[in-house]
């Protein structure tokens, strides 16, 4: 940053201010994804931060980067969204068919993947030496749905102190509170996230190679062929399959076998085609189902899949065609 080009944005060139703040925007927009965990609620955020800046800066004081001021701003955008309660209501398509009994209700509806296409440039390090966590590896799915299960607050703390590196007294300045509230927040926060992440780091393939090349394309031939015998040797005894926005829930290799038998029965004699992406650093895909009375398939949805070892540990199903385009991918395709 140039103080010339800070002065040119303070005086209303937006050419300037975008030379500030482009930098910084895909970075920002994952921050406020992993706090609000919905993809389209993070654009929101991201788009009242920068006009919140741009209305603000001539508050900024240079006394911190202009970097941690953004983050000090889309933290607490975040927070308000989160405390106002607005969130935007999820797309749903409900199941064309009476699930079995779930092995429990999901509590995070909300969620939404999020395109490996926006995470392509973003930087990989920390800015402070305390960070646990990559910036790629704190956007997977099971990381983000644990911190939303954490309250704010401690979701606040545990990204800006674990994933972002900032010290314990930067982020109380940023929160607006004091370093003891911001330990005990953490240390809160991160006992939420030991108890509830499996892993992954150490169990989980690299990302696309072979391994998991060879899984996924064994997935989606199982699934397209809905050969549930297939789909279920390619799991761990352990798996979930989720499906936000609705709430069910199915563990084990048994109850995962059930619900498969009755959607994929439910479909007939309808086809699924799967195409491939990539969410949240994970394999995924747009998943389209044959309509009936056209020479298309109709997507309904993104599926993305968490590979540990050899096997899928977690299918996560996400529903609505409006997902579709934020991967690229069409809502329709030739039959």
């Amino acid at each position: 940053m140039t103080t010339s080009t800070l002065t040119r944005a303070r005086a209303g060139d937006e050419q300037a201010f975008r030379t500030l703040t482009d930098p910084h925007r895909r970075e920002l927009q994952v921050h406020c994804y992993r706090i609000l965990g919905s993809a389209q609620d993070a654009e929101d955020a991201l788009q009242e931060t920068l006009l919140s800046a741009w209305r603000g800066l001539d508050g900024f004081e240079e006394r911190s980067s202009l970097r941690s001021w953004l983050y000090t701003i889309a933290t607490n955008r975040c927070l308000n969204l989160l405390r106002d309660g607005a969130r935007r209501p999820q797309e749903q398509r409900p199941l064309t068919f009476e699930p079995p009994r779930p092995t429990r209700y999901g509590e995070v509806p909300w969620l939404e993947p999020y395109p490996d296409a926006l995470l392509e440039g973003l930087p990989d390090t920390a800015p402070g030496p305390d960070a646990r966590y990559e910036a790629r590896e704190a956007v997977g799915l099971a990381f983000v749905t644990a911190l939303q299960r954490m309250p704010p607050g401690q979701r606040a703390a545990l990204v800006l102190r674990d994933v972002l590196g900032y010290r314990a007294s930067e982020v109380a300045a940023m929160l607006d509170t004091t370093e003891i509230s911001v330990n005990s927040a953490l240390q809160r926060a991160r006992a939420t996230l030991d108890a509830g992440t499996p892993p992954v780091r150490e169990r989980a393939q690299l990302p696309q190679s072979s391994t998991e090349r060879e899984l996924a394309g064994r997935f989606a031939d199982a699934f397209e062929s809905a050969s549930v015998e297939q789909l279920v040797a390619l799991l761990t005894d352990d798996a979930w399959v989720t499906m936000p926005p609705e709430p069910f829930e199915y563990q084990g290799l048994a109850a995962i076998t059930e619900f498969f038998t009755q959607a994929f029965a439910a479909r007939a004699p309808r086809t699924d085609r799967l195409v491939p992406t990539r969410a949240n650093g994970q394999p995924a895909f747009g998943h389209y189902l044959g309509d009936p009375n056209a020479a298309v398939v109709r997507g309904v949805g993104v599926i993305v899949l968490t590979i540990e070892g050899e096997r899928i540990s977690h299918l996560t199903r996400f529903s609505g065609a409006a997902l579709l385009g934020r991967f690229g991918l069409p809502r329709t395709l030739p039959a």
